[in-house]
């Protein structure tokens, strides 16, 4: 049997842009945190990335201390009514380099390694109650696995949250970036997703769009 080198890691929240996500890689303090990432073992970049659209739902909900509000969250079986279709980019990891993201995620430290297996067979695997500790498969890319993370909570009964504005403007400047979007596509995009929906009107999600992640400088 073929061992499983490399997986696609399927971003669909801020690690959407390039550089929020090298913090996970190399490691580091995000501007306007104070949450630091101890990086990758491995800190060499991915080897490829691309645009992608997983099935299923983006929803917003918990309260992040990172980011003052609501964060994204995948839903394969969506709750009835959620609009269908999620903008992710793709980056092309080795299972050591995706098995230390899942540890950053739930602010543990790299230490053990990851085993694909057991996702690839069942399609989803919680491994442990955290936020982002249930690994799903969300499909391939030219024959390699799409991962990606995300909460075990019910979409039927989970309590949506306002994501911040500091939050969409990163979203929307890795929508840009990665998928090429204009603003009104990424607006169209993210207007109708719960938790924005209920809570952000165009023009002020516009105004959070437009503005700079704080990223732009090395």
């Amino acid at each position: 049997m073929t061992t499983v080198q490399r997986v696609w890691y399927a971003a669909y929240g801020s690690n959407l842009h390039a550089q929020r996500f090298a913090y996970y890689r190399r490691g580091g303090t995000p501007p306007g945190t104070d949450h630091t990432y101890p990086g990758f073992r491995d800190p060499s970049a991915p080897a490829a990335t691309v645009p992608l659209m997983l099935p299923g739902s983006l929803y917003f909900a918990w309260q992040s201390p990172v980011w003052t509000g609501g964060v994204g969250f995948y839903a394969a079986r969506p709750a009835t009514g959620w609009p269908i279709g999620v903008a992710a980019r793709g980056y092309l990891l080795t299972v050591g380099q995706f098995g230390d993201l899942l540890a950053q995620e739930m602010y543990r430290t790299p230490a053990t390694d990851f085993d694909p297996a057991p996702v690839l067979a069942e399609d989803s695997v919680r491994l442990g109650p955290g936020r982002y500790e249930t690994v799903v498969h969300a499909g391939t890319h030219e024959g390699i696995a799409i991962l990606t993370l995300t909460s075990p909570w019910d979409p039927e009964t989970v309590a949506l949250r306002r994501p911040a504005a500091r939050y969409l403007t990163m979203i929307g400047a890795g929508l840009r970036e990665s998928h090429g979007w204009d603003t009104d596509r990424v607006i169209e995009y993210l207007r109708v997703r719960p938790g924005i929906a209920e809570h952000w009107n165009d023009v002020d999600l516009r105004g959070a769009l437009l503005r700079g992640t704080g990223l732009e400088s090395p």
